[in-house]
């Protein structure tokens, strides 16, 4: 069965009496890679844990096109990568299944750390991980999860710029077919990745026209339409920040 989009309605968030959004609304098609970009602390973050079911917003309703239930279809990754000290890598990857009481699947779990380049790494404790391979045994728990829809803070941000490539053309092609929504402040990124580019920003924030990036994903990080999005975006950043 195909995933459902998400259609988030009329949302809106408030902290200390401050509006962080009003009225916001966006649909994530169906099997496609949702990007969200905007300047720092305008609300992204808190967007992606109210999809998740994590934080409750003031008003509004987000739901699942097939009119099912958000819960237990969605897998989430976080901007820290909240690896359990004690757990090596491995273990790290299961842990969601060792917390509902299912079946663990090692060699599954194996299989993913070996495709985000860290099959040598499979039995070290987090501690010994640098900041980029704490965030790959992150994605590769994300991954392990399996789920139709996948909330992404940040997923790559840790990575340097050659191992980001890879990553980002591995989630691309693991991730293909299910509805993504993806948190970015990379513009190279948002349009090597995302069938449409979301811009929120302001005080309330307010969510842009969203850009649609011709072809499909992973994208050449020198194919013409990728530059020319990746133009159009940094002028639409650019605004946004003060001089």
């Amino acid at each position: 069965m195909s995933p459902p989009g998400i259609v988030i309605e009329n949302l809106g968030l408030r902290y200390a009496g401050e509006s962080i959004f009003e009225n916001l609304s966006l649909s994530l098609p169906a099997g496609r890679f949702s990007v969200l970009l905007g300047p720092s602390g305008v609300g992204k973050t808190s967007l992606l844990r109210i999809i998740a079911g994590l934080e409750a917003p003031a008003e509004g309703s987000v739901r699942a096109e097939d009119g099912e239930k958000l819960a237990g279809r969605v897998a989430y990754m976080a901007q820290q990568d909240l690896l359990l000290p004690w757990a090596n890598a491995l273990d790290n990857v299961m842990l969601g299944a060792v917390l509902r009481g299912e079946r663990r699947d090692p060699q599954r779990a194996a299989a993913l750390l070996q495709r985000v380049g860290l099959g040598h790494r499979m039995r070290a404790l987090p501690a010994t991980l640098s900041g980029g391979e704490r965030q790959r045994v992150a994605l590769a728990r994300t991954l392990y999860e399996n789920r139709p829809m996948v909330l992404m803070d940040e997923p790559f941000s840790a990575l340097d710029a050659i191992s980001r490539a890879r990553i980002q053309d591995l989630a691309a092609e693991l991730l293909a077919g299910r509805t993504v929504l993806l948190i970015t402040h990379d513009p190279l990124e948002a349009c090597r990745l995302g069938h449409t580019l979301s811009v929120l920003a302001g005080n309330p924030a307010t969510l842009a026209a969203p850009l649609a990036v011709p072809g499909l994903p992973p994208r050449a990080p020198d194919d013409d339409a990728v530059l020319h999005m990746q133009g159009e975006l940094l002028r639409r950043l650019a605004a946004l920040s003060p001089a």
